[in-house]
């Protein structure tokens, strides 16, 4: 059996109304991100986005969507259609612990990463736009699970003016 990933109660009120809608279905149908994500041809962490109301879906997101999930197309159409809201979906300092672990690190390495990127590329920032994510699960020899998380952003040198 598959871990599903359903919507937390306490963030509900900070998200779309269609993420209840699509949580729902995703929940009752036993579908994962991945399994979603390869029915709309999509990666899985832009998916949960999607559902987080943290990424905007085409036209054809919204069919495949209703298709898979049993969900109104209209229905999807009318409300996923807008500009996505993003960054509000918890608060900050994040409180889930999952989500307060990634935030930490950002605070403890987030200097050394610039550092980093900074002789790598020179002065400028990855994009969160022009950006791709993946999460990939490994075993080591001794079966402990390591998780590896992928962030892959265009660089954008800053311009002198």
């Amino acid at each position: 059996m598959s871990n599903i990933a359903t919507l937390d109660s306490t963030i509900v009120d900070r998200l779309p109304a269609y993420s209840k809608t699509l949580f729902d279905a995703k929940t009752a149908k036993k579908l994962t991100f991945e399994q979603i994500a390869k029915e709309l041809g999509r990666g899985e962490v832009a998916v949960a986005a999607l559902f987080y109301g943290q990424a905007q879906a085409s036209p054809e997101d919204v069919e495949k969507l209703s298709g898979l999930l049993g969900v109104s197309k209209e229905s999807l159409e009318t409300t996923m259609a807008g500009f996505p809201d993003r960054g509000r979906a918890g608060p900050m300092p994040p409180v889930e612990p999952l989500i307060y672990r990634l935030y930490e690190i950002v605070q403890n390495y987030g200097y050394s990463f610039k550092a980093i990127m900074n002789e790598k590329f020179g002065d400028g920032i990855m994009s969160a736009i022009a950006f791709s994510s993946k999460i990939d699960k490994e075993v080591d020899k001794d079966g402990v699970a390591w998780v590896n998380i992928t962030l892959r952003g265009k660089w954008l040198p800053y311009t002198r003016f």
